[in-house]
């Protein structure tokens, strides 16, 4: 496997996991990238740009990061949360009056993003079109009947993440959250990473396509646990439901499904951006720039959500906008805050190590939170700290 790239003294175990990802776990084209105390120490890149072609992934290859999109989104309404702008204790209804049907008038900024707001799915799933039109959405969200009462429990949203925080954004600013995220994120720290993939950048991104892992993975093919696939496997069940908000499933190959602005599940970006970009949400990056105050830094990695997740099944823990460090998503350490992607991506911060970690996958795999291609980089980290 011919891996590019660069890896500081002591990091070494990262490039050994990454080149056994392809050999053994049936990686086809992937990227990951590392910051230590805000300094590139790993930028790795391998394989091929598509998942099932022959072009090399070249040093600006990005991809698709379906939910690991939620963790750069929840950066917006924090910014705005530090700047005064947005409270997290309001209600929701307080910046966008029609959320308060369906028995949610007492739903808080702060449910919202903790996935406590109980709308994680719709009573009648999106067409991609509508999914994508910045307006059916959140009309269907705001409508929606709650789930359960919100603030009680918490669910995973993983669709309807996307119009709820987009809208709330929107109301609170008059500005969309994709545009914030790239005048005031994106540029300003030098990020490829868009939530609304300009036409001008659609010749660097990678087509991605489902894969088995190998009969090499071994005993990494594991089983979920039976209650665990019954729940994917009932079309009625709260979990079906809650991943066929949009309904039939998109293209993630189609430019119109990239352009869309869903913080959800199509941001698109390099696994250098992500890791530059959680970096700078601990500290500061290596020309002085970063996102987050310190209490800023602290709130993201706050636990507002803990135990049985309503749609996942598992146990799993949120804070605002962020998965917290946990069985079901395991991270560094019990300090990091980030999310991973359906089917391998995974980007987060470990405050307390000063790590920001970014690893991106054409080759989506049927895992949900803890790709074991994504575990051995993680692993691999660790052992060099």
């Amino acid at each position: 496997m011919d891996i590019q790239g660069v890896v500081a003294e002591g990091f070494e175990p990262v490039r050994d996991a990454f080149v056994r990802n392809f050999q053994v776990l049936g990686d086809r084209g992937a990227a990951v990238s590392v910051y230590r105390d805000g300094r590139k120490v790993v930028d790795l890149w391998g394989g091929t740009k598509d998942a099932e072609g022959t072009e090399p992934w070249a040093e600006d290859t990005a991809q698709i990061v379906r939910s690991a999109t939620k963790g750069v989104a929840a950066a917006v309404p924090l910014l705005l949360q530090q700047r005064g702008l947005l409270d997290l204790d309001a209600p929701v209804s307080s910046y966008w009056p029609e959320f308060k049907a369906g028995g949610k008038e007492r739903t808080r900024v702060r449910d919202l993003l903790a996935h406590r707001a109980g709308v994680p799915a719709l009573d009648r799933g999106l067409t991609v079109a509508e999914a994508a039109d910045g307006v059916s959405g959140a009309r269907a969200v705001a409508a929606q009947q709650a789930f359960w009462e919100p603030g009680t429990e918490h669910g995973y949203h993983a669709q309807t993440f996307s119009w709820l925080l987009s809208e709330l954004v929107l109301r609170a600013t008059g500005r969309s959250l994709g545009g914030i995220l790239a005048e005031e994120i994106a540029e300003p720290l030098g990020l490829d990473f868009w939530i609304g993939l300009p036409e001008s950048e659609e010749h660097r991104v990678g087509r991605v396509a489902p894969v088995e892992p190998p009969e090499s993975a071994g005993t990494l093919r594991t089983r979920p646990k039976r209650n665990v696939s019954a729940a994917y496997a009932d079309p009625d069940s709260l979990t079906r439901r809650a991943f066929a908000a949009i309904d039939p499933l998109p293209d993630e190959n189609d430019p119109a499904y990239r352009a869309a602005e869903l913080p959800a599940s199509a941001g698109i970006g390099t696994a250098r951006a992500l890791a530059r970009f959680y970096a700078a949400t601990i500290g500061v990056v290596e020309d002085g720039a970063r996102i987050f105050t310190p209490a800023t830094t602290a709130l993201a990695g706050k636990e507002f959500s803990s135990g049985p997740d309503r749609v996942l099944v598992v146990n799993t823990r949120f804070g605002p906008g962020y998965m917290l460090h946990g069985p079901a998503s395991p991270l560094l350490s019990p300090a990091s805050f980030g999310h991973p992607g359906r089917g391998g991506s995974l980007a987060f911060a470990d405050p307390e190590a000063g790590i920001g970690f970014g690893y991106v996958t054409n080759a989506h795999a049927k895992s949900v939170t803890a790709d074991p291609r994504a575990q051995a980089l993680v692993r691999a980290v660790r052992s060099a700290l």
